[in-house]
């Protein structure tokens, strides 16, 4: 299920395509984003790639402490989703993020 496009969300898609490196990008999330929501973002993406190597279920939730229902989500994207969790955990694990 895809979010609905709009002229504010391009706006937003492009704000984080203008970012350079790593310290821009904190700037920018502690601005927009609670402490809650980027911990909850952070331990999203590190679900995905445990889940992307293969790692169980029951191993995940004890390495992240997160509920099964937030691990289904995850894999239920990373299985039917946009691709997002894919790219960007294989361009992280690539070492493309060192900027």
């Amino acid at each position: 299920m895809a979010f609905k496009r709009t002229q504010e969300s391009d706006r937003l898609m492009e704000a984080f395509l203008s970012l350079r490196n790593r310290e821009e990008a904190y700037q920018l999330f502690e601005d927009l984003c609670t402490v809650k929501e980027v911990q909850d973002m952070a331990q999203r993406l590190e679900i995905a790639r445990l889940l992307k190597h293969g790692t169980k279920y029951q191993d995940v939730a004890e390495k992240t402490g997160v509920s099964s229902a937030t691990i289904s989500r995850v894999n239920r994207c990373l299985q039917y989703g946009a691709g997002g969790y894919q790219l960007v955990t294989g361009r992280l694990e690539a070492g493309e993020d060192e900027r």
